[in-house]
């Protein structure tokens, strides 16, 4: 069952076309990426579900209903650009938020509480937010978006400026956000985080959708006739009619060659070729990584 669906929705500012008939569908309790490059279009929706802007044509549903304004109360957005106020106290900021998303002022108290103890930034309560690390600045706007216990959270690039360590503290939130029951849209550039964390994605170049799917299932479709070839040593091999060379790496005295054949049925073929080469440490179906499939499919249509 889907939360959120966008259907055929376009949005045009002047001649440009931000978006060209882009649909989406959430599924209930998952994370979904939505993944493209800059000036893709991926802000532009997020603002339209945010009702920040509205589509030029299309629909938005949530819960198989048409999105209201209403409806925003029952949605947590963390932008790109942060929007915290500098000279405004942590604790005061975060309470007025919670209170602005439906909170009463006990209820909000009760929560932040707890959020301020996990993220370990109790003792940043009384202090400014200029004073505050970026890192610690987005601990507490990550706080004020997920402190109402949304539906549906939109996380874009929610791990800038993080170092490692915090932003490991994040994606675990993230994942325990959508234990709770959370449906979570997640905008970034980061396609090990895709990896990680999401459960499905969208890929929007150019203001149109040209991939959708479960993230293993998208890895399964791209790793057709994909295989890795290990030698020891370093070894080069030439290109012929049976397979392509993707990729070639020689790392610890080991040479990795990605190869794309022409079909699973020649695999036989290519070893009794390539083993006049080397020596064959292993060869083994390949699954493209997410960064990889990413850059070659933005590729194909430049």
């Amino acid at each position: 069952m889907s939360l959120f669906e966008a259907k055929n929705v376009t949005k045009q500012f002047g001649s440009f076309t931000a978006l060209d008939n882009v649909s989406i569908s959430v599924p209930e309790q998952c994370i979904y990426g939505l993944l493209g490059p800059n000036g893709a279009g991926k802000t532009t929706l997020i603002r339209i579900i945010n009702q920040i802007t509205g589509p030029d044509s299309g629909e938005l549903l949530l819960n198989g209903q048409k999105l209201t304004p209403s409806d925003v109360t029952t949605i947590g957005y963390l932008p790109e650009e942060r929007g915290l106020y500098k000279k405004m106290k942590v604790g005061e900021q975060a309470l007025y938020f919670a209170q602005l998303k439906g909170l009463t002022k006990a209820e909000a108290m009760k929560r932040l509480r707890y959020w301020f103890r996990k993220l370990d930034i109790v003792d940043w309560w009384g202090k400014k937010v200029e004073e505050l690390s970026k890192g610690m600045q987005q601990k507490v706007q990550f706080i004020t978006t997920v402190l109402h216990e949304p539906k549906l959270i939109i996380f874009d690039e929610p791990f800038t400026g993080f170092d490692p360590v915090n932003a490991n503290i994040i994606k675990n939130e993230i994942l325990f956000l959508r234990e709770r029951g959370a449906t979570i849209i997640f905008s970034t550039h980061n396609m090990s985080s895709v990896e990680e964390l999401c459960d499905n994605i969208t890929l929007i170049d150019k203001g149109k959708t040209i991939l959708e799917g479960s993230v293993d299932q998208i890895r399964s479709q791209w790793a057709a006739n994909e295989f890795d070839l290990v030698f020891n040593g370093d070894v080069k091999i030439a290109e012929n009619g049976l397979y392509k060379i993707l990729n070639h790496q020689f790392e610890n005295n080991k040479s990795t060659i990605r190869l794309k054949t022409a079909g699973e049925s020649v695999t036989n073929e290519i070893l009794s070729t390539v083993m006049k080469s080397g020596e064959i440490i292993s060869f083994n179906p390949a699954l493209p990584s997410m960064n990889e499939i990413f850059i070659r499919v933005v590729e194909s249509r430049n």
